[in-house]
């Protein structure tokens, strides 16, 4: 029998009872935070790449620093959230598919994956949260996290069946799934190569110009990723940064593993990338304009920007600028306490 279970409850709802927060920060009435999230102190030997895993661990700890507190919550949801209270509302059930359900987190997260199921679970947790494609819809306004307390109460009853009844909900993952399988098939093929930079932790990836769009979900709420889908892209490199070329396209994109502590290695830390946005947009011949996304941004992204986002400088010349800058700008994000 693995600790007592925890109940869930609303964020909001906890601000005035002892509670412990997964995956989010802490509220005025929080005694136990298990979080990823950067600058949140970690219990001792808690710390993991994942809130789900931390859950897990402190399940394994023997859940003892939690005193009084009979609620688990967060400010959130996502893929990662969702099996965090799982493990801590349903831990006997949690810790028999523990693998599978770490696997999830880390779909959800960082778009990576081992099992297929996982991948697959992950899309259909992220299609249940987006408003376009829930089968909860029309979801409620997220004031005050109505949105978000619907979502755990339904995902939370709900979790064990999609796990065993998966292909129940294949309208909701096959056409993720499918842009999987095509942009595995271009990295496999090489209409998608991928050369790395380690010095830098960037990955350049090219994009044959033939092959056609491809994208994929992130996280919750209905966020893509255009070019390639996120999660062929990070298993198929190791790297934190990248930077996807198609033609005169570019995009380069922090990867969410360098928002929060990550602890299976230490990312390289982000740099600000506003300077370069303003050196490669005084470079365009003809008016195009790049922007770039403020570090702290989940994943923050430095791309051309408006109705014309082909770019006039050769593909060369922006890794080099990319490289150069990564190179010479001091650190600009810290997540650890």
């Amino acid at each position: 029998m693995a600790a007592n279970p925890l109940r869930y409850a609303p964020y909001d709802a906890t601000v005035g009872v002892p509670n412990v927060v997964v995956d989010g920060s802490p509220n005025a009435s929080t005694v136990l935070t298990l979080s990823h999230w950067p600058q949140l102190p970690a219990p001792d030997g808690l710390a993991a790449d994942l809130s789900a895993q931390m859950a897990f661990r402190y399940l394994d700890s023997g859940a003892t620093l939690h005193g009084n507190a009979e609620v688990v919550t967060n400010n959130h949801f996502d893929q990662d959230g969702l099996i965090s209270v799982y493990a801590l509302s349903r831990p006997d059930d949690a810790l028999a598919r523990r693998t599978l359900l770490e696997d999830v987190a880390a779909a959800g997260d960082f778009a990576t994956y081992r099992d297929r199921r996982a991948a697959r679970l992950s899309m259909v947790i992220a299609a249940f949260a987006d408003p376009e494609r829930s089968p909860l819809a029309p979801l409620p306004d997220d004031h005050g996290g109505t949105a978000t307390a619907l979502l755990y109460t339904d995902l939370l009853g709900r979790l064990p069946e999609l796990v065993d009844k998966l292909d129940t909900y294949r309208n909701l993952w096959e056409d993720d799934d499918r842009q999987l399988t095509s942009s595995e098939h271009i990295l496999t093929t090489g209409a998608a190569v991928i050369d790395e930079y380690a010095e830098v932790d960037l990955a350049v990836v090219t994009i044959d110009e033939t092959v056609d769009a491809l994208s994929g979900y992130r996280f919750t709420g209905g966020i893509r990723f255009d070019g390639i889908h996120p999660m062929a892209l990070h298993n198929a490199t190791d790297r934190f940064a990248v930077l996807l070329i198609r033609e005169r396209s570019y995009q380069f994109t922090y990867r969410y593993e360098t928002w929060v502590q990550y602890r299976s290695r230490r990312p390289r830390p982000r740099v600000d990338l506003t300077a370069l946005a303003s050196r490669l947009t005084e470079r365009e011949t003809d008016g195009v304009t790049w922007s770039a996304d403020p570090v702290g941004s989940l994943t923050p992204q430095l791309n051309p920007t408006g109705n014309n986002r082909e770019s006039s400088i050769p593909a060369a010349e922006v890794v080099s600028c990319v490289i150069e800058h990564l190179t010479m700008t001091a650190p600009a994000w810290d997540p650890y306490p």
